[in-house]
């Protein structure tokens, strides 16, 4: 979920993440109608593992594991959580079920190259920059919303590599959100427009 200026930060609600003086939390809810709601239900529904960042993680942790008749898979799916500070023990990790820490870009990929289920990244803003930063990233997902905040957390933000994306699906709501899927497809290509 982003703004047209790229913002990703507390989509969700008010008081999911006011760092750095935010102050539009819960910035999506009035671009809800029928088809948002059935793309979001069908990504609720795939079986999926996730990679999180810490401060996703721990806003997810107070959340979901008393929520899951909403989004069961999410309780189900394995949490990698990607932290420096956060330690396996910590009452975070160890009290949602399925969590585990890993440290480091290498874990990363590791965990990429493994089978298993499809992972998310949802949130985890300087999450996925590294993940684009170092061309680990398949897919995007993108709700954008006709909408800009200036200030906040940004999904194009920190070194995204030059990277071709070919669209897979899309949808515009009735409110104006443009879905769109892209998976990657290789190098950028450059060429002269007109020849």
């Amino acid at each position: 979920m982003i703004t047209l200026d790229g913002v990703m930060q507390a989509p969700g609600g008010p008081k999911e993440d006011t760092s750095g003086a935010f102050k539009y939390d819960g910035w999506t809810s009035p671009y809800s109608d029928k088809v948002y709601g059935e793309v979001v239900q069908k990504e609720l529904k795939q079986t999926a593992d996730y990679l999180l960042g810490r401060k996703t993680f721990e806003i997810w942790a107070g959340y979901w594991p008393e929520h899951g008749d909403f989004w069961p898979g999410i309780n189900k799916g394995m949490k990698y959580v990607f932290s420096k500070s956060l330690k396996k023990s910590d009452p975070k990790v160890t009290g949602w079920k399925n969590s585990v820490v890993i440290k480091n870009l290498a874990d990363i990929k590791k965990l990429k190259n493994s089978k298993g289920p499809d992972i998310q990244v949802w949130g985890s803003s300087s999450l996925v920059q590294l993940l684009l930063k170092n061309d680990l990233v398949d897919e995007l997902r993108l709700k954008i919303h006709p909408l800009t905040l200036g200030k906040g957390k940004k999904l194009f933000n920190g070194g995204a590599i030059p990277a071709a994306f070919t669209l897979t699906a899309s949808a515009v709501t009735s409110t104006g959100v443009i879905i769109a899927s892209y998976k990657r497809a290789g190098k950028v290509n450059t060429g002269t427009v007109g020849a």
